[in-house]
């Protein structure tokens, strides 16, 4: 079974989550995150823990699991494993806008 993802345009898009629903979250909803916050959702989908993920980022650990509690709360999400899920079927979405940030 899978759990539906309301994304902007009111296209759906399915997780598999185990036969629980994951939460609804509108791609919309990123706007809420810090550029920092983005960099780390965005890098979350290649399984890497919090030391890895602070060493390729250049920030301290506890950073990240800050960050990691702040996107969790923000996008109403209940754990890392559900925001590593959204993040990985939105990580094209998340590199435009990583483009974006980074343009003068």
């Amino acid at each position: 079974m899978h759990g539906d993802i309301q994304v902007d345009g009111g296209v759906d898009t399915r997780i598999g989550t185990g036969g629980r629903r994951l939460a609804s979250v509108e791609r919309s909803a990123l706007r809420v995150l810090t550029p920092r916050e983005l960099e780390v959702f965005g890098v979350l989908p290649d399984g890497e823990g919090n030391r890895e993920l602070a060493r390729r980022l250049g920030i301290a650990e506890r950073t990240v699991k800050a960050h990691l509690t702040s996107i969790t709360r923000k996008l109403g999400l209940r754990s890392r494993v559900e925001a590593a899920l959204l993040a990985a079927e939105w990580s094209d979405e998340l590199r435009a806008d990583a483009k974006e940030l980074d343009r003068p």
